[in-house]
């Protein structure tokens, strides 16, 4: 893998529903990710049987709910879900994006 991320370069994978995601980085321990989300768009309320995972707001704003707790989330902000808490997110604004870190990494979206 390359060492290096460049935006520019890397396109976005759609993943239907107003998000796309572009994969920033990898170890087997570790995995960033940007996820992009249009406005009202909805990371469905789930849980990791072994993923860790921070998420930090990096544009937009978001309401968030971790452990059945909700918070709206602004640019800087963040969650941690650890496994196997629930998590979700609905985004406030058009274009809002985090940066989630997992570890270990996600083997799933690595594709085949």
């Amino acid at each position: 893998m390359n060492p290096y991320f460049d935006p520019h370069s890397t396109p976005w994978t759609e993943l239907g529903d107003g998000i796309r995601r572009k994969i920033v980085g990898h170890t087997p321990q570790l995995m960033s990710v940007l996820v992009q989300f249009d406005k009202g768009a909805i990371g469905t309320p789930h849980a990791h049987d072994v993923h860790d995972q921070i998420a930090y707001v990096i544009a937009g704003s978001f309401e968030a709910e971790v452990a059945g707790v909700k918070r709206v989330l602004h640019v800087g902000d963040a969650f941690v879900a650890e496994h196997p808490q629930m998590h979700g997110v609905v985004a406030l604004e058009d274009k809002s994006v985090l940066l989630d870190h997992f570890t270990p990494r996600r083997e799933d979206y690595l594709g085949p």
